[in-house]
C-alpha cells in the first residue's frame, strides 16, 4: 500500500467542516493506505497560546480523531512533538531551502501582513511541514488549495536535497482529497465553515448537543421565495442545506432537493440527520475520556511506531549531509 499522510493543528473544538471536509476520508484511508495522522502541536507555537490550553488542545484532538474513527489498528496516530526528528530534519531542509522561496509563501504574506514583528517560526513554518512530510516517506498528502504551495515547497526542497545528496527523500505527491462535503457556514453561506471566523450559528461543531445543532439548522440562512431547488449560485444557502443533508445521508443533490416543497421539512431532517450522523462521535468521545489513561497510552504507542520510521529517514539523510553518527 501507498503511503499517505495528513496533520493537523490543534486549534480546539472539531467542526462539521472538518470531519465531512477532512477526517471522514482520514478515516476511509485507513483501509486503503499506510496511513500516518500527526497532531502537529510543534506549528500551534507560531501563534500566541497558552502553554496549558496548548497540552489541553493537542489531547482533545486526540480524543476527538479517534472518537471520529481513526483506528491505532489501522493507523499511525501521533503527535508531532512526541517524535524528535521532525526539527532535526527541519534543520536539513531549513539548510536546503532558500529565503526567497520562503518569501512567496501566501501564507506568511496572508498572516504577517500589518506586523511590525514576525516570528521566525512563522517564516520558516513550511519548512518544518516539509520535515514532517519527508521523514514518512509519504508518497500522498492530501491538501486542500490553501496548502498546495507549501507541498509543492516540499517537493522542490526534497528534490534539491536528493540532487545533492543522492536519492535519500521521497518525494511526495499531491494527493486530490476523495470527495468531501462543501461545508459553508450556515450564516454567511459565501464562506467555508470556520472557527476562526467568529460565527457562533453557522458553525456546528462535531461535539455540538442534539439540540444546538437542531437550533443552528432551524436559523440556518436560506432565502425568502422558499422554492425547494440545488441552485449553489443563486440559492447558497439552501444548497448548504441541501448538501448537509445529502452528505448525512449518502443521497444526491438532485434527490433531497426533489423531495420537498418546504424549507421548514427540509430543515428539520437535515438536522435530524446530522444528530445521527455526530451520535457515535460523541458517544464514543465519552467512553475514551471515562478513561484518562487511554489517550496518552495511545499517543505512546504512535509515537513510538511513527519514531520507527522517522529515525531511520533522518539516518539517511544525516549521514547524506555528513553528520558524524553516534556510536
Amino acid at each position: 500500500m501507498s503511503r499517505v499522510l495528513s496533520g493537523i493543528q490543534p486549534s480546539g473544538d472539531l467542526h462539521l467542516g472538518n470531519y465531512l471536509g477532512a477526517i471522514h476520508n482520514w478515516v476511509s484511508d485507513q483501509d486503503a493506505h499506510d496511513a500516518y495522522y500527526c497532531i502537529v502541536d510543534l506549528h500551534a507555537l507560531t501563534l500566541d497560546i497558552d502553554p496549558n490550553e496548548l497540552r489541553a488542545r493537542t489531547h482533545d484532538s486526540a480524543l476527538d480523531l479517534l472518537a471520529a474513527g481513526l483506528d491505532p489498528e489501522r493507523c499511525t496516530l501521533f503527535v508531532q512533538s512526541h517524535v524528535v526528528e521532525h526539527t532535526q530534519m527541519a534543520w536539513l531542509l531549513e539548510c536546503t531551502a532558500t529565503m526567497g522561496e520562503l518569501r512567496r509563501m501566501t501564507q506568511f504574506k496572508d498572516k504577517s501582513a500589518g506586523q511590525d514583528s514576525v516570528r521566525v517560526g512563522l517564516f520558516t513554518y513550511p519548512v518544518l511541514q516539509a520535515a514532517d512530510i519527508v521523514l514518512y516517506d509519504a508518497e500522498r498528502v492530501p491538501v486542500g488549495d490553501d496548502q498546495r504551495q507549501h507541498l509543492e515547497l516540499a517537493r522542490e526542497v526534497a528534490g534539491r536535497f536528493n540532487h545533492r545528496f543522492g536519492e535519500i527523500l521521497v518525494v511526495p505527491e499531491a494527493a486530490v482529497p476523495a470527495a468531501g462535503a462543501r461545508v459553508m457556514d450556515l450564516q454567511h453561506p459565501e464562506r467555508k465553515m470556520s472557527k476562526s471566523v467568529s460565527s457562533p450559528l453557522g458553525t456546528v461543531l462535531m461535539l455540538d448537543s442534539p439540540e444546538e445543532i437542531t437550533r443552528k439548522v432551524k436559523k440556518a440562512v436560506t432565502d425568502t421565495d422558499n422554492e425547494v431547488r440545488y441552485d449553489p449560485e443563486s440559492k447558497p444557502g439552501l444548497a448548504n442545506v441541501i448538501e448537509l443533508l445529502a452528505v448525512a445521508t449518502q443521497r444526491t443533490t438532485d434527490d433531497v432537493a426533489n423531495s420537498y416543497e418546504r424549507y421548514g421539512d427540509l430543515k428539520v431532517d437535515c438536522a435530524e440527520a446530522l444528530v445521527e450522523l455526530l451520535r457515535p462521535i460523541r458517544t464514543r468521545r465519552a467512553e475514551l475520556a471515562a478513561d484518562p489513561g487511554a489517550v496518552p497510552a495511545l499517543l505512546a504507542r504512535g509515537a513510538h511506531k511513527a519514531t520507527e520510521v522517522a529515525s531511520a529517514t533522518y539516518a539517511r539523510a544525516a549521514q547524506a549531509v555528513g553528520l558524524l553518527g553516534r556510536s
